[in-house]
């Protein structure tokens, strides 16, 4: 099986940041410690994600895809609406999206390699 790693960026840290209540908040950022380096935002990153939101993706989403895209990861979200804008769009996007379980069942061996 493939390594993979849990990559963090501003954008995820900012969100965190406006959980509300502090013991859900502490529970999602116990999570960081399994990213492997934060990316952080830039201008190109910045023109990309404007690039996304003319398409139709909510700004901190299209943050998040630039974010993931700059770097060649894998975009995971559970947002299903997201994924269908996305998938419409697919020619103007460079990396894969998928939804996390789906992701998961593939890279593992236990679902189809057509999981989007």
């Amino acid at each position: 099986m493939e390594e993979w790693e849990l990559v963090g960026s501003e954008v995820v840290e900012y969100e965190i940041a406006k959980i509300q209540g502090e013991e859900r908040r502490r529970a999602v950022e116990s999570l960081l410690q399994f990213t492997r380096g934060q990316i952080m935002i830039n201008e190109a990153i910045m023109d990309r994600a404007r690039t996304f939101n003319g398409i139709g993706i909510d700004a901190f989403d299209a943050l998040h895809l630039a974010t993931a895209e700059s770097v060649g990861a894998v975009f995971l979200t559970t947002d299903d609406a997201l994924v269908k804008v996305i998938m419409n769009h697919a020619d103007k996007i460079s990396i894969k999206v998928y939804n996390p379980v789906k992701w998961l069942m593939e890279v593992t061996g236990n679902g189809s390699k057509n999981a989007q």
